[in-house]
Formats: structure tokens, sequence, C-alpha cells
């Protein structure tokens, strides 16, 4: 009779499959496991922004205004006038809040951001209401 010889290999194939099958389970439902729902936390007690801030509107349409102060009349300006605005308000070094329709796309808010990223501007702040306002 024939002695059988001791293999020292493993056979991998098995754990192959189920590392295979594995990573199909995930790849199905890691896109379920993500809602679509997000809260955004309400401001409390607000500090006024400072008389000096210019502030940029942004409406629900997506058109842009420039108000120089609090106090100021809102000017309409394309978005080509908008940098030319922001640009202006840095080198002056005025801070500047972005004050954005609550139905505007993100989007809309992070081009202004943006856009005053790139003019060099290093005081940008969002207006927000207070939680107790409506």
């Amino acid at each position: 009779m024939r002695q059988r010889r001791l293999k020292n290999e493993i056979n991998v194939v098995p754990y192959i499959d189920v590392m295979l099958v594995l990573l199909v389970i995930f790849m199905v439902t890691a896109p379920m496991m993500q809602s679509g729902n997000i809260e955004i936390p309400s401001a409390g007690p607000l500090v006024a922004p400072p008389q000096e801030a210019a502030v940029v509107e942004v409406d629900r349409d997506g058109k842009f205004a420039v108000r120089l102060n609090a106090n100021a009349a809102a000017r309409s300006v394309s978005a080509v006038e908008l940098q030319r605005e922001i640009k202006q308000l840095v080198e002056t070094g005025r801070p500047l809040l972005v004050a954005a329709h609550n139905e505007l796309p993100y989007q809309k808010v992070i081009d202004v951001l943006e856009a005053a990223r790139e003019m060099g501007a290093k005081k940008v702040s969002l207006q927000t209401k207070s939680s107790g306002s409506k």
C-alpha cells in the first residue's frame, strides 16, 4: 500500500470566495445606509455684525446685491461686478457678511464664499437669524 504525502499548502480559494461575497454585500448595502436628511442647527443668541461690515445678498433666484454697510441701500450687481466689489472691500480691510435666502441652493452660497476667498478675503461670515425669530 502506498502512503499519502502531506501537502504544506493552504487552499485559499474558499477564503477568496467568502471575501468576494462580503465585498458585494458591503457595496450593495453602503449606499442604503446613508440618509439624505440633514438637520441644520439653529443659531442661539446672535451678536450683531460690525457696523462697518459690507453685506453681499443673494436672493432666491441667485441674483446678487451689495450693501456697503448695515444702513445702506442694496445695489444689484452681476457676478463679475460682485468679484470687483469684493476685491475693493478686501483691499480696504472691511469684514464681509454673506446673507443668502434660505431656499437658495447651497452651491450659490459656496460660490460667493469661494469668490471672496479668491479675492483674498480673510473675514467672511454668514448672516443667520436667531432661533427665536422666523
